[in-house]
C-alpha cells in the first residue's frame, strides 16, 4: 500500500477523434498500473450510456421524492425495468433472423420508447 502523496496520479486522456482532453484524479494506494488505470478510466463511457438509457425509456431521473425510502425504490424498479427491457431485446422475436446481433445499451438510449 502506497500512502500519502505517491498515491494520487493525475491522468490526462485525449480523444483519438475530437482531441476532446479529459483530466482524472485517480487515488491509487495498491499502486495498480498505468494501463489498469487507463482501462478503469474507459468503462466510464459505457457506464454512462446505460444511465442515459434508464432515464430515456424506464423514467430513471421521473420522480420527486422526499424520503431516501421512496428514492431507493424508485430508482430500483427503474433499474430493474431497464433490465427487463434488455432481455426482451435479446430475446428472439416470432419471425426474426435467429442470426441478428443483440443490442446493447448504446441502442436502448436511441429507440426512444417508454414503458
Amino acid at each position: 500500500m502506497i500512502h500519502g502523496p505517491e498515491a494520487h496520479l493525475y491522468v490526462i486522456r485525449r480523444n483519438i477523434e475530437d482531441g476532446e482532453i479529459s483530466y482524472f484524479h485517480c487515488y491509487n494506494p495498491r499502486g495498480e498500473s498505468l494501463s489498469e488505470l487507463v482501462a478503469v478510466i474507459g468503462l466510464r463511457w459505457p457506464v454512462e450510456e446505460c444511465f442515459e438509457a434508464a432515464k430515456q425509456q424506464a423514467g430513471l431521473d421521473d420522480y420527486q421524492v422526499r424520503k431516501y425510502d421512496a428514492w431507493y425504490r424508485h430508482i430500483t424498479l427503474s433499474m430493474l425495468a431497464l433490465a427487463f427491457l434488455a432481455a426482451m431485446a435479446r430475446s428472439p422475436q416470432k419471425g426474426a433472423p435467429r442470426d441478428r446481433a443483440a443490442p446493447g445499451c448504446r441502442e436502448h438510449a436511441h429507440s426512444g420508447s417508454r414503458p
